[in-house]
């Protein structure tokens, strides 16, 4: 902790106590809003070129998915896109028999064609903005492309597929989770996976109300490594004409509540974990 203090033991004026202290609080504020994604007072300092004898209070540490204050904040709203699946856009899997399941690699009913690609585990929590509580007994209904970027039941050559698309329910802890593959990036969108809460599973496979309906983004990092593997070649270039703030969908904001965490590897496997509030 700084001490603000002359040689004397007089505390320091605020106005008085010069460019550490300015550059410290400005760092405090801003982080508490996620604006500097963790970077250290002493960082900033040093990429301005100024040093400093006294040691400055290291930034807020407040997650990006919490306010300044620990309250969890509701997850952004956004489109489903045309491929859902829901019943809006024509076709419904909700419905089927064996859409309820954590592994969704595999297509079902009918169909038996598996997804091919880097294997990926997300975990998404689910919470009560308001409350933080866990939103148990609730459903989530997760879908994502393929790793050539098409989508189950409407791409071309994937209409009777029926592959990453599945609905699970919401755990006593919050928590849902998907055993699948990392998706591929196509033009024009950053990598990401949909997903749409419901009350519980039984309104889900029966196309009921829609508690929300949000994206995940996965980072940057890991999808480079993924999409330096085989298979994913396209991604890489459809990546490279892509940034978090040019996305039709995170752009806004730069995705700061939907970025996933991740660990793994691309030859081992990821996981992607997010908290949400809803």
């Amino acid at each position: 902790m700084t001490n603000w203090t002359d040689a004397d033991g007089r505390e320091i004026d605020e106005e008085d106590r010069g460019l550490v202290y300015d550059m410290t609080t400005l760092v405090n504020r801003r982080a508490a809003l996620g604006l500097f994604g963790g970077v250290s007072v002493l960082t900033l300092l040093a990429a301005c070129g100024m040093t400093s004898e006294t040691t400055a209070t290291p930034a807020s540490t407040t997650p990006a998915d919490t306010t300044p204050d620990g309250n969890l904040v509701e997850v952004p709203d956004e489109t489903g896109g045309p491929f859902p699946a829901d019943g809006s856009n024509g076709v419904n899997v909700l419905d089927d028999s064996g859409i309820v399941r954590s592994d969704i690699r595999s297509s079902f009913g009918s169909s038996t064609v598996v997804a091919a690609g880097v294997p990926l585990t997300v975990v998404l929590t689910v919470r009560d903005a308001a409350t933080g509580d866990a939103l148990s007994g609730g459903a989530v209904y997760l879908w994502h492309c393929d790793r050539d970027g098409g989508y189950s039941l409407y791409s071309d050559g994937l209409a009777d597929v029926n592959y990453l698309r599945g609905v699970q329910e919401i755990g006593a802890d919050g928590s849902v989770t998907f055993t699948t593959i990392f998706p591929g990036c196509y033009a024009g969108r950053w990598p990401h996976i949909h997903f749409e809460v419901y009350s519980d599973v039984a309104t889900a496979v029966a196309s009921g109300p829609i508690v929300k309906t949000s994206q995940i983004a996965l980072p940057k990092e890991a999808s480079d490594a993924v999409y330096a593997t085989s298979g994913y070649e396209q991604s890489v270039r459809n990546l490279a004409g892509v940034t978090l703030a040019s996305d039709g969908v995170f752009g806004e904001d730069g995705g700061i509540h939907q970025i996933a965490t991740m660990t793994g590897s691309a030859s081992a496997g990821y996981t992607a974990a997010l908290t949400i509030g809803v």
